[in-house]
């Protein structure tokens, strides 16, 4: 079996440390710098190239042309994101995020060409300026592509922010370089160098494509028409979300007009007030940028996430806008010099769009479900923002002859004002526009999270997740009437989640507002973080006529907060006539504060409540045990409690056990695993108990003689427990076991809340280990397959060969069920079922499409091999054929084979290993010695009655001499079998042993 190793060297601490300061694993490292240096050398080439082309545009065309450059930049970014992606249909994608940096470098080596004096007044610099937007838009979807090629969705949300991150530094490289370089070259010659600086980063990434080739699909694209499958992705929004949508669009949309505005506003002032020669207006735009470059820096490693974090994702997202109108406003009343002004509004908008904007962005597509999410995305990104460039130009265009129209016998510096005057008005009203749609969105945000939580379609975790705003909307619909009782209480359990320990400060003043019901959850949640301060708000809802439940959780909360309470209060409800809820909880806070001759009172209440006839009487009484310090004279009515006929009752019980950690009784806990009316309460007990529990669960999981339901019990309560230890356990168990077991744990983590299970694999076994893992279940499957091949005998009669051949063909699906679980732990468990359900298919088009599926996922170094064992269609030859490189094969004799197989016996099934044996016995082949022992010693029947069995053929002097040792065995088949033998040989047969007690049951059990 393959060893996984999990332990770093000493020699690797040093930078494993500087790996965690950046927050990234070690197998991530090597992509993640790749692409931060491409994507920094690309970005210094492509901002060399802007300082150098604007500053030759606005030489020879002035700024007034920029809106020409606007509109067609919108159709070549139509143009070109339709051109990538039938790129992706006629080449591989390994090939396309290759070629493509080139494609962005060879236009400019031709036009630079161009650059002579007598081409120099053609077209070129027009052509260089609009290349330049093409650029842009191909390099960043080449990043994106490529980034989420490299790393799946868990990995993308450490490493992207490093890589994106490169900008910024080529905004400080090439803004401070760009003077230098053009003094020396030239500025014509920039772009030169800007092609070189582009060469540089496509060398880069056609090493990343080499190095990490296993990470792109090699089949193409499928062409839409090819899926005759619906899409139901593309379900129209109704109701509150199609008016959020409309709003994120708005926001996207007026956040892109402002832009190009602003940027139209920039660049003039710089043509007008710096009336010198294009290369210094060139140093001027790369000195800037080099400065805002630092600060962006800053901002983004340093301030972008403590101001989400302490002003929330909508006051940040408040922050662009409310600026921009303020410097407008300052620059329209003659505060600001228009220059000053001009040079302010764009470093301030800059330097909030790529930091802080940048960051929140995301994050209002959250309340978005996951089917429409993807969709309503790329239409912003690939439709709305570029037709809303496109008639931004327009609208500049038309202005600006407006303008001129308007005051055509005026002089050309009265026109001018007049332009600049109108363009800071258009600013203005978009800015506030943008204020507005921000507000709206803020509150729109909140209403769909609500339901988001009530559906159950949010995670704590997911990505960009907003704390501030969730607990603002939580707030709200619990302060709003019209409200429903089940959104209020989802709000609840969700406020419980995301902040226990303040959750009470939320709850506490809101209590007197809200139903019985909501009161009584409200106290239950605050019970587990209780807080003094909020005694006083608890107190004054016991001046109402509240629920019995209400009552009761109010008591609690009172006497745990409380640092000396006049139990005398709690005396007069211990009264038979009160309520069985309420008296018990008054009982059970009598005896942890309460004198002598109190708490005896409370304990004769207790013991007939416990006592009585009434089901509901001893419910609650037992219910009370739970917040009871010491039983005392109580404890001994737990064992006939455990008895009681009662499931409830019994259900009560195993929680008491639990909550005082009554350890004696821990064994009962177990018990109740065995059957199945109480195993979810006793996994809930046992969860509570926490670490304290793990001992006795690992025991009770690893013990092979347990049925296998109560070992999957075991590991599944350990992950409930949820701590790092017990997350430990679960992944280091998951390297030692096999088979079904392997797979119930990876269900189990798998399974675990908020991903925690996946997380911890990853973090304890990381990349590689998984990686390991598929190799073992490869390599198990290559013995398998070979198996198969070699067990074949033509003329043998016997019914065990083909038993055994149609056993391995059902481990080869389990060992399919594996890999398909092990690939959850690195990529989206829905992508990956996708694919799953698509190869369970007949279809040869559904295999196909869940091949296509894993190709354009799976990035392992074994992907080639991994596609051609998981496709149904392939032989059983050509799967060995390939898996040679991981274990070779050599054809053997069908005996030889199965003694091979057994050798394998701790990995094959229970079923499998019988066939095994009766397959030996059937065709008179020789096995090992310890391969008999194993299957005499086996845990499950079947098994030691076939080793039995071929025994009895191979050698019948070794069986007189087993026999008697095993007579009293459990399984009474094996037990009659070996009674039956022991005749026939004469020998004496002793006593009947004790039979093996039932576990299950008809009806439920007692289990004291």
């Amino acid at each position: 079996m393959i060893k996984v190793t999990r332990r770093t060297t000493q020699g690797s601490d040093r930078p494993l440390k500087w790996l965690r300061w950046l927050n990234l694993r070690p197998e991530e490292a090597g992509r993640t710098f790749l692409m931060f240096a491409f994507y920094t050398f690309s970005s210094v080439g492509i901002l060399w190239l802007e300082f150098s082309a604007a500053a030759l545009f606005l030489g020879k065309y002035g700024a007034e042309t920029l809106p020409l450059i606007y509109i067609a930049s919108t159709g070549m970014g139509v143009s070109l994101g339709f051109a990538y992606s039938q790129l992706q249909r006629l080449l591989p994608l390994r090939t396309v995020v290759t070629v493509v940096p080139f494609l962005m470098a060879l236009p400019l080596l031709i036009l630079h060409s161009s650059f002579s004096p007598v081409a120099l007044g053609g077209y070129t610099i027009f052509l260089v300026r609009l290349w330049l937007e093409a650029v842009y838009t191909l390099n960043e979807l080449n990043t994106s592509i490529t980034a989420n090629q490299l790393f799946n969705i868990r990995e993308i949300k450490r490493t992207y922010p490093l890589i994106s991150s490169g900008v910024l530094l080529a905004d400080i490289l090439s803004g401070f370089s760009l003077p230098l370089l053009r003094q020396a070259i030239g500025l014509e010659n920039v772009i030169l160098a800007a092609s070189i600086m582009l060469l540089i980063g496509s060398g880069i990434m056609a090493y990343i494509g080499i190095a990490y080739r296993q990470a792109f699909p090699n089949s193409l694209r499928r062409s839409r028409r090819q899926d005759h499958h619906p899409d139901y992705t593309a379900r129209r929004l109704r109701g509150p979300l199609q008016r959020y949508v409309l709003l994120v669009i708005t926001f996207f949309v007026m956040a892109q007009v402002l832009l190009l505005l602003v940027d139209f506003q920039y660049l003039s002032q710089v043509e007008q007030r710096l009336n010198v020669q294009a290369g210094e207006i060139a140093d001027f735009l790369a000195l800037f940028s080099g400065t805002l470059g630092v600060f962006e820096l800053i901002t983004q490693w340093f301030v972008s996430s403590r101001a989400i974090e302490r002003m929330g994702v909508f006051r940040v997202a408040m922050l662009p806008p409310s600026l921009i109108l303020g410097l407008n406003t300052l620059t329209l009343l003659g505060i600001l010099p228009v220059f000053a002004g001009g040079v302010m509004l764009r470093f301030v908008d800059e330097l909030l769009r790529y930091t802080l904007v940048a960051s929140t962005a995301p994050i209002l597509f959250q309340p978005i479900p996951d089917d429409a999410r993807s969709r309503i995305q790329e239409f912003v990104r690939g439709i709305a923002e570029p037709i809303a460039i496109g008639l931004t130009g327009a609208g500049l265009l038309l202005t600006l002859w407006l303008c001129r129209w308007l005051l055509a016998d005026t002089s050309p510096a009265l026109i001018q004002r007049t332009q600049t005057f109108v363009l800071l008005a258009l600013i203005c009203g978009f800015a506030l526009v943008w204020l507005l749609a921000v507000i709206r969105l803020r509150s729109r945000y909140t209403n769909l999270l609500v339901l988001s939580v009530e559906r159950g379609q949010l995670s704590q975790t997911e990505g960009g997740m907003d704390p501030g705003a969730h607990r603002r909307a939580m707030v709200e619909t619990l302060q709003k009437t019209s409200a429903t009782e089940s959104e209020k209480q989802s709000c609840i359990q969700w406020l419980a989640r995301l902040d226990p320990r303040s959750v009470g400060d939320i709850l506490a003043p809101l209590l007197p507002g809200l139903s019985p019901t909501l009161q009584r959850e409200s106290l239950e949640v605050m019970l587990d973080h209780p807080k003094q301060s909020h005694g006083e708000l608890v107190r004054s809802l016991l001046k109402q006529s509240l629920d019995p439940e209400a009552m009761a959780a109010a008591f609690r909360y009172l006497w745990l907060t409380e640092d000396a309470p006049n139990t005398a209060v709690l005396q007069p409800y211990l009264a038979p006539d009160v309520d069985a809820t309420v008296r018990s909880t008054a009982a059970a806070l009598i005896l942890r504060r309460g004198n002598s001759r109190q708490k005896a009172e409370a304990t004769n209440a207790l013991r007939r409540m416990i006592t009585s006839k009434d089901e509901r009487e001893r419910v609650c009484g037992c219910r009370a045990l739970r917040d009871v310090a010491y039983l005392q004279a109580l404890r001994i009515y737990i064992r006939p409690l455990l008895q009681d006929e009662s499931l409830r009752v019994r259900f009560a019980m195993l929680d008491v056990i639990a909550a005082t950690q009554l350890e004696e009784y821990y064994p009962s806990l177990v018990k109740a695993l065995y059957y199945p009316s109480t195993r979810d309460a006793a996994m809930q007990a046992l969860a509570r108990l926490g670490n304290e529990a793990m001992p006795m669960l690992v025991r009770l999981g690893e013990d092979g003689q347990k049925p296998a339901v109560m070992r999957s019990c075991a590991w599944t309560v350990i992950s409930q427990i949820g701590t790092p230890e017990a997350f430990d356990i679960l992944v280091d168990r998951l390297m030692m076991t096999w088979g079904s077991e392997r797979r119930s744990l990876m269900r189990t983590l798998l399974q675990a809340s908020d991903e925690f299970g996946i997380e911890a694999v990853a973090d304890l076994l990381g990349r590689r280990g998984v990686n390991t893992l598929i190799d073992q279940e490869l390599y198990f499957m290559g013995q398998l397959y070979a198996s198969l091949l070699d067990l074949k005998l033509d003329g043998f009669a016997g019914e065990s060969l083909g038993l055994l051949r149609r056993s391995l063909r059902y481990q080869l699906t389990d060992a399919v069920e594996r890999l398909f679980l092990l690939m959850r732990f690195l990529y989206p468990s829905n992508t990956i079922q996708a694919a799953a359900f698509n190869l369970q298919s007949d279809s040869s088009n559904d295999v196909a499409r869940g091949l296509e599926i894993l190709d354009t996922t799976v990035d392992l170094s074994s992907k080639k091999i991994l596609l051609t064992v998981l496709d149904p269609l392939r032989a059983d030859l050509e799967k060995v054929q390939l898996l040679d490189s991981i274990i070779p094969y050599s054809p053997q004799s069908p005996s030889q084979r199965l003694r091979q197989l057994l050798d394998l016996r701790r990995f094959l099934s229970d079923w499998a290993l019988a066939c095994c044996f009766h397959l030996a016995n059937e065709a008179r082949w020789s096995v090992t010695t310890d391969q008999v022992l194993y299957g005499l010693r086996h845990s499950v029947g079947f098994v030691r009655e076939a080793a039995l069995a071929y025994l009895q053929m191979a050698s019948p002097t070794s069986l007189q001499l087993i026999l008697p040792q095993i007579q009293s065995d459990p399984d009474p088949l094996v037990s009659a079998q070996v009674h039956a033998l022991m005749g026939e040989m004469g020998l004496a047969v002793a006593a009947k042993g004790m039979p093996r007690p039932e576990l299950n049951g008809r009806r439920a059990q007692p289990i004291a």
